[in-house]
């Protein structure tokens, strides 16, 4: 008698495994790196950044843990650039929190939003050492968001957050309070 199908089928998987063992890695380089599996490596990518909730909710800042600031050679104060969804960007200052976790940014839902980006996503962390002082900027109210207020906006709103206060500013974003 034969051998039984069972026995056969294993006798298959164990050639088919000896065969590919054999095999060179396929899509791999000369250095024999197998590409299949490099999905699954982590690149090393230092300033991509979990984003997390904020202690503070002043909208010009950002803070991350001292170990990640030496990281990415950043200072306390250092204006930096945030890259989020939708080609997204905008600029803060940042800060160091003993609290936040090393893989963390912690920044607020105004910075959250003009980012695009939720709790848990991951937005990109770059220097920003050449930001100009601007002499002016030119604020457009959003309909909806002076409904309802009166007196002199400027005044009442404005002049207090932007006077004596070191705020980056970037085009095109919404600076809510």
């Amino acid at each position: 008698g034969g051998a039984r199908p069972e026995e056969q089928q294993a006798g298959q998987a164990r050639g088919l495994r000896a065969a590919e063992a054999t095999m060179p890695a396929t899509g791999g380089d000369s250095k024999g790196e197998d590409y299949s599996t490099a999905i699954l490596r982590q690149k090393h990518r230092p300033n991509r950044l979990i984003v997390d909730e904020a202690a503070n909710e002043d909208n010009s800042i950002v803070c991350l843990s001292q170990a990640k600031m030496e990281e990415l050679h950043l200072f306390r104060g250092d204006t930096v650039l945030l890259k989020g969804k939708k080609r997204r960007e905008t600029v803060c200052i940042v800060l160091t929190d003993d609290s936040c976790q090393n893989e963390k940014i912690r920044m607020n839902r105004v910075t959250r939003n003009n980012l695009r980006v939720r709790l848990g996503d991951v937005v990109s962390v770059q220097a920003c050492p050449d930001v100009k002082y601007g002499k002016r900027i030119h604020v457009l109210p959003i309909d909806d968001t002076i409904e309802g207020l009166t007196g002199n906006l400027f005044e009442v709103y404005l002049k207090p957050y932007f006077l004596e206060a070191y705020r980056p500013v970037h085009k095109g974003v919404e600076e809510q309070d």
